[in-house]
């Protein structure tokens, strides 16, 4: 099988966020052999072992493209979203459902949503929480795409929601 990814590569794993695939191994489960990533999770030092044959299917992708940076910082702009009026827990599982798709833009958008939600209510302790996993998540995505500094580019994004 073609490995889609290389030893020393960064990719992002979803809910998890970005992970350098650190080795490529082969396992033989009930005498078959079976390629396997293995991830180190920038920020948590998580380890995961990921299937090769099941790493598009949960997610895994490549870091962000200029292509892709730039109309994620065109979602983050739009600030003309409706108002909804779910309540905090309602709100919550549908923001879980998107951080865990681990796509840029739908972590972007709860990042978006809730940093503007926050300018006009208090939210709940664990819209702070998912606000700030989001938003670490698309720091630290952009930082290594852009290959800047994380502080650097959670100022120039915090910016646009004040």
């Amino acid at each position: 099988m073609e490995s889609q990814f290389q030893v020393g590569e960064m990719v992002v794993y979803p809910a998890h966020g970005v992970a350098e695939i650190v080795a490529v191994e082969t396992k033989v489960i009930q005498g078959q052999k079976y390629p396997f990533y293995h991830l180190h999770v920038l920020g948590s030092g998580l380890k995961i072992i990921v299937p090769m044959t099941k790493a598009e299917e949960i997610g895994m992708r490549p870091i962000a493209d200029d292509a892709a940076i730039d109309e994620l910082y065109e979602l983050l702009r739009d600030h003309e979203v409706p108002h909804d009026r779910q309540t905090w827990n309602r709100r919550y599982r549908g923001f879980m459902e998107k951080i865990r798709t681990g796509s840029l833009f739908e972590v972007g958008e709860v990042y978006r949503d809730l940093s503007l939600l926050k300018n006009t209510k208090t939210l709940s302790h664990g819209e702070r929480q998912m606000l700030q996993t989001a938003r670490t998540l698309v720091v630290r995505e952009l930082s290594t795409a852009r290959s800047r500094p994380e502080s650097q580019i959670a100022d120039e994004l915090d910016s646009m929601f004040k």
